[in-house]
């Protein structure tokens, strides 16, 4: 079935254009992944990096794909254009200006995507610079990470890197525009999955060495099969509220009358909540590095190293918070209430208006939460397999532990991204992707993707 769908693939010239001009920038993204910055001892900061994986550094490498450990012309990779979209997204709840040209149509669109270019590149300059100055300072043993410090390197670096990331912000325009799938999605995709070559050697190497034995092999296998589905389960869930439209006279023609329904989704904020807990509780440990000397900040990045307790907890509820503020600036119940009022809708038993509204939020409150606990959960999942749950480091009771599993305390030493950020990434991209080349297919009269019993796969906006 999957044989035939690849081949009314090839039979659409228009949709075959578009996959290969898709693949054929990703690997121009990948060419340059391998074009090293000048001026850095390559071997000496990806020491660094392994030793600093729970860091703000750590966190900017996955999204880079790896670049920045490598520090390759893309090292910024595109981490300063997402920072820039939320900046502006949520500006425009603040600012009147933004919120305007957000209900302008395609003109207010390509205004405030323009706005978010300038500041994709200003972040950029701000961020090559930081990051040259603190691989001046960072401490060594023996070989400097900077062969030839000075005002040169930064000047160099801040312009390779902005450049850099400047022509990636242009590939991710070019093959949404022009390809198939969300370009800045798949770049994204594209630096995570390159690592799971390494992870699949690692996991045959430990198993041929008899670190692991097959039975272990298994239940890791087993558990990212579960994982992703999981992750397909709920990304394609929602809740629909029944609406009824009353007839209504438009000119000559009768209108309305008909059933439909509001649908929401389970999970509205995505991997942003995930984005963000992640990137705040990383800066005690990038302070207990900047600060070496400080007891204070070296006690409170021990204190939050990952697998902590403290950390595991402070990660959850991040994550459930993130999860209502995001969705409360992307969902407005008040203004789905006065459009469906405007055009005659209603929610049975429920009156148009304050009531509506109240009603829906409720609604939403309650399947956020969900959405909540489930990103918690597929977050903390995969940290656990990696670093294991040190709840024998808790003070007072923490002895009591010691004598549990080591692969509960201290994880299984899965040693790839694994993370619960690339899985929500990696299964999200994959499903909208497959999604867009579905409708394609489903368009022009062909069975879909999935084939012709009626099984279509919808994204996570499907």
């Amino acid at each position: 079935m999957i044989v035939e769908s690849i081949r009314n693939i090839l039979n659409m010239p228009d949709l075959r254009k578009r996959i290969g001009f898709t693949l054929l920038l990703l690997a121009v993204y990948r060419v340059g992944a391998v074009i090293p910055t000048p001026g850095i001892n390559s071997e000496v900061l990806l020491r660094f990096f392994e030793q600093n994986r729970g860091t703000v550094f750590g966190f900017m490498d996955l999204f880079s794909g790896g670049n920045l450990s490598r520090f390759t012309i893309f090292a910024l990779g595109i981490t300063p254009y997402i920072t820039s979209s939320i900046i502006l997204q949520l500006l425009t709840v603040v600012w009147p200006y933004l919120e305007k040209l957000s209900k302008e149509g395609e003109l207010g669109r390509k205004k405030i995507t323009q706005y978010t270019r300038y500041l994709t590149v200003i972040l950029s300059i701000v961020q090559s610079m930081s990051i040259a100055v603190a691989f001046q300072k960072m401490p060594s043993e023996g070989s400097q990470v900077v062969m030839n410090p000075g005002f040169r390197f930064i000047f160099m670096t801040t312009l390779t890197l902005t450049t850099g990331t400047a022509f990636i912000m242009w590939l991710g325009e070019q093959i949404s525009e022009r390809g198939i799938g969300n370009g800045m999605s798949l770049l994204i995709f594209a630096g995570i999955v390159t690592g799971l070559p390494g992870a699949t050697t690692e996991i045959y190497s430990k198993l041929a060495t008899q670190q692991w034995s097959p039975l272990v092999v298994i239940l890791l296998l087993a558990m990212m099969v579960a994982v992703v589905a999981f992750i397909v389960l709920v990304e394609r869930a929602q809740r629909r509220i029944p609406v009824q439209y009353a007839k209504r006279v438009v000119g000559r023609r009768l209108m309305g009358g008909q059933s439909t329904h509001l649908p929401l989704k389970v999970n509205v904020g995505g991997v942003i909540p995930v984005i963000f807990a992640s990137s705040i509780l990383a800066f005690p440990q990038t302070f207990g590095y900047l600060f070496p000397g400080s007891q204070f900040f070296r006690n409170m990045s021990e204190a939050l190293r990952t697998g902590e307790p403290l950390w595991n907890l402070l990660y959850i509820a991040g994550i459930i918070f993130f999860c209502y503020f995001y969705t409360s600036i992307v969902f407005n119940p008040t203004e789905v209430a006065d459009n469906m009022r405007k055009y005659g809708g209603f929610i049975p038993g429920i009156r148009p208006g304050k009531k509506t509204a109240e009603y829906v939020e409720s609604i939403l409150t309650r399947i956020t939460f969900a959405g909540a606990i489930y990103l918690a959960l597929i977050a903390i999942i995969p940290e656990f397999m990696i670093t294991g749950f040190h709840i024998h480091h808790l003070p007072v009771i923490g002895r009591y532990f010691d004598a549990l599993p080591s692969w509960l305390l201290n994880g299984m030493g899965v040693q790839f991204a694994f993370g619960g950020t690339s899985l929500l990434i990696v299964v999200g991209v994959a499903m909208d992707t497959v999604q867009q080349i579905e409708a394609q297919l489903v368009m022009r009269h062909y069975d879909g993707f999935l084939g012709p019993r009626g099984r279509r796969i919808r994204g996570r906006r499907g």
